[in-house]
């Protein structure tokens, strides 16, 4: 209890009419990992504690020594964290519910804060969107947007929409479908800085619209945009660090950032830091 008091998850507290006796009560961390919690990410912790993933830590130094680049994931389980969730029915699951439990929690604060972001706009694809948790928040948050979630066909299997919100299978390595605006959470940080240029063509391509309305949404980490957080760099960092043990991805500041976004053929992007950790970042063609 005292880690976990100085860490922060559990706060000491006098005990009501005694004023010798102490007791432990939750925080605002503590309190987004109890399960039945609304915006809980417990899922996302649980995740990162499975031991699919903690093995791979203990292959860095063996990932630093081959000549070929294969992420430590992919010599610890000899296959990719994309081939293992294909063929591995529980990693599939437990990854698509911690990214559910994660999405809710952004997507309360993205429909709160940012709905200038989607306002004009007519359609939407949320590529490699999952279950479809950040597109169904915005489809009822926005009945006149058509809203298609866009991914894998393991993923979007048998997973029904409504009347603004679908879902269809495919590969973004080859098309995206037509659409006035496409949303990336936490997609780019999944690939190489040459597959994410690939990613960012297609959905030029995709892009519709031709005016303002047409872009890019991207949520993900721009490392620094916390300036002066310690803690908060500390985070960022850290989850470059697991970007490059499970799937050989990377977190990014804003020069890199901008030079994908220029190299993919984009004109100019906007950042706004409003979502803690993560930024929004709107791309145009």
């Amino acid at each position: 209890m005292r880690i976990l008091t100085h860490s922060g998850f559990f706060v000491k507290v006098k005990l009501s009419g005694d004023e010798e006796k102490k007791g432990y009560w939750l925080t605002p961390s503590s309190l987004l990992l109890l399960k039945d919690e609304p915006y809980s990410v417990a899922p996302l912790l649980l995740t990162m504690l499975d031991p699919i993933f903690i093995e791979p830590w203990h292959h860095v130094s063996e990932s630093f020594q081959k000549k070929e680049h294969l992420a430590p994931f992919e010599i610890a389980h000899g296959r990719t964290f994309w081939e293992y969730a294909v063929q591995d029915q529980r990693l599939n699951n437990f990854f698509n519910e911690a990214m559910a439990s994660d999405a809710r929690f952004v997507t309360s604060v993205l429909i709160r804060d940012c709905k200038h972001v989607f306002e004009g706009l007519n359609s939407m694809v949320d590529v490699g969107g999952g279950t479809g948790n950040v597109s169904k928040a915005i489809a009822e948050a926005f009945p006149y947007l058509k809203c298609t979630v866009f991914d894998i066909p393991h993923v979007v299997a048998g997973l029904k929409g409504t009347k603004n919100l679908s879902y269809v299978e495919g590969d973004m390595f080859e098309s995206i479908p037509p659409t006035d605006a496409i949303l990336l959470k936490w997609i780019l940080h999944d690939w190489s800085d040459e597959n994410c240029i690939k990613i960012l063509n297609k959905c030029k391509e995709a892009i519709s619209s031709k005016d303002e309305r047409g872009k890019v949404i991207i949520i993900e980490m721009v490392v620094g945009n916390q300036k002066g957080d310690h803690k908060a760099m500390e985070t960022q960092l850290f989850f470059d660090m697991l970007m490059m043990v499970d799937i050989a991805g990377k977190e990014r500041d804003e020069n890199e950032w901008a030079k994908l976004f220029y190299d993919a053929g984009f004109t100019h992007y906007k950042i706004s830091p409003t979502l803690g950790l993560r930024s929004l970042i709107e791309v145009y063609p």
